[in-house]
């Protein structure tokens, strides 16, 4: 095992030295014979559904490694499923040779489980309430009584919670900031709880992101249970409610991946990400099993080719608890250091049962200059190959936001997570009208039946042509220039998630 990868497993792994096994085959000829400039239709080719098939199974038998604390399998970052799948990525690419320099980026990352939880307003339980992400527990993990407390405006200030809110529960309409300052206000004026209602019928996976010691146990709330709420206030009654979580909020220490040819020009690098991590509920094999799967696979057919322009391929840790390992990277960035990636290229969730392919709609009148030429290369690849395709919202769901907030052009390609496909995309794509495009989306069955293998073939060859094409060249592809606050705040205004999770 080499240094660096022990170093690896020592940070995600923590003191109680969890054994890892390695996942080996055979190592690729990278020997140092001239190699043809890569061509896109060449790498294509080499993209095989029984070798990603195969990597998937491998890797369900990692997250089994996380079945001694979670009693099932998963890749949550802090588990040893996903301490796992940080030495099957690293080791994979070490077994490439020269060909990569690879490194590991430690970071230190908040991971939050919530173990139980019920809320009762007046005498019904509830059915749609659940615990926003990074919520901290009730009071002594017991449950807590007090009155539903109407809270004025959005509760995005102090002086929207009346005093009667302490010893209570604040009742909160979802609004324009960020759920994690409703929390606030509402444990600063001694609340003892907080849901933060829905004006629609949609529900409430919210995230209180980074914690704060005011931060108190809050519960999203949607569908119609807030009307006959509200109803009550209206009329001047009150309703009572009792709130339990029990939930563990920690910081943990975890690594994203980072592989770079040695060759092609640093100063214009093609950078594209998945992220390595699964929610604690299940195995992760399509989300985001699948992106990971479909980067290593390029990585290493990549590897036969010469390349113009530098890639850089990342595996982020921390994207299910609000893209922590790609917005600590880009932080981290010097401006110099950022000015070398020339593009970055999202691949989350390659391989959706009820799959449609969808391209994120990025242009460039609302992100950095470049995103809508990443959009327009995926649009011209599905017309070429004659296959529909539908845009999807460019709205932070994923490891993107970290790169367009810092001004870099974006783009990626997604198969659909809970979403409900429609009649028309039945139409397009097949699979079944009304269902969700991943119906195991955050659960135990996301494993390795979960996944469409036409659709990860089809996008895995759609990576390698964007791979190609800019390690061939930039020709035509605009400059990269100093971000304009204009456009920066157009997205910003735009954005409701960070992560999966809604965080406004």
């Amino acid at each position: 095992m080499a240094p660096s990868l022990l170093a690896l497993c020592a940070a995600v792994a923590g003191a109680s030295a969890i054994q890892i096994p390695f996942f080996s085959q055979a190592p690729l000829d990278v020997a140092n014979e001239p190699k043809l400039l890569v061509d896109s239709a060449a790498l294509q080719d080499l993209i095989s559904g029984d070798r990603l098939l195969a990597r998937a199974k491998k890797l369900y038998e990692v997250a089994k490694l996380g079945e001694h604390e979670y009693n099932h399998p998963t890749r949550v970052i802090g588990s040893a499923g996903h301490a796992g799948t940080l030495s099957y990525i690293y080791e994979s690419i070490l077994e490439l040779g020269d060909y990569y320099d690879i490194s590991n980026q430690s970071f230190p990352a908040v991971s939050g489980q919530v173990f139980e939880y019920k809320l009762v307003l007046g005498d019904t339980v509830s059915k749609s309430a659940a615990p926003m992400g990074l919520t901290p527990a009730t009071k002594g993990k017991e449950p807590v009584y007090g009155d539903l407390v109407f809270v004025q405006n959005e509760g995005c200030s102090a002086s929207d919670f009346p005093d009667s809110v302490a010893g209570n529960i604040a009742f909160i309409k979802r609004g324009t900031c960020p759920f994690g300052t409703k929390s606030e206000h509402a444990g600063q004026k001694g609340a003892v709880a907080a849901i933060v209602y829905n004006y629609e019928t949609d529900p409430v996976q919210g995230t209180l992101g980074t914690p704060s010691p005011n931060h108190v146990a809050t519960f999203g709330l949607s569908g119609e249970e807030p009307s006959p709420i509200l109803e009550q206030f209206s009329k001047n009654h009150s309703v009572d409610a009792i709130a339990y979580i029990d939930a563990e909020v920690s910081e943990i220490q975890t690594a994203n991946i980072i592989a770079q040819t040695s060759a092609g020009d640093p100063a214009n690098c093609v950078m594209l990400g998945a992220h390595s991590d699964s929610v604690a509920e299940g195995p992760g094999i399509n989300d985001d099993g699948s992106g990971t799967i479909s980067l290593l696979e390029v990585a290493t057919q990549l590897t036969k080719f010469a390349v113009n322009n530098c890639v850089r391929f990342a595996w982020w840790a921390g994207e299910e608890e609000g893209l922590l390992g790609s917005d600590y990277y880009v932080d981290s960035l010097s401006p110099a250091e950022n000015r070398r990636i020339r593009l970055f290229m999202d691949y989350d969730m390659m391989a959706s049962p009820n799959f449609a392919y969808q391209i994120y709609n990025a242009t460039n009148a609302a992100n950095p200059l470049g995103s809508e030429q990443v959009r327009d290369l995926y649009i011209a690849w599905y017309e070429a190959a004659g296959l529909n395709y539908t845009f999807i919202p460019f709205d932070g769901r994923s490891d993107y936001d970290g790169f367009i907030r810092a001004g870099i052009p974006g783009g990626g390609i997604a198969t659909g997570a809970e979403g409900i496909k429609s009649k028309d995309e039945a139409a397009m794509f097949g699979g079944e009208a009304g269902e969700w495009y991943d119906p195991c989306y955050h659960q135990l069955c996301d494993d390795v039946g979960n996944l469409n293998e036409t659709a990860w073939i089809v996008n895995t060859k759609l990576i390698a042509h964007s791979v190609a094409t800019y390690a061939r060249s930039f020709k035509g592809f605009p400059e990269r220039i100093t971000r304009v606050a204009a456009t920066a705040s157009v997205y910003e205004e735009e954005t409701k998630y960070h992560g999966n999770k809604l965080f406004i």
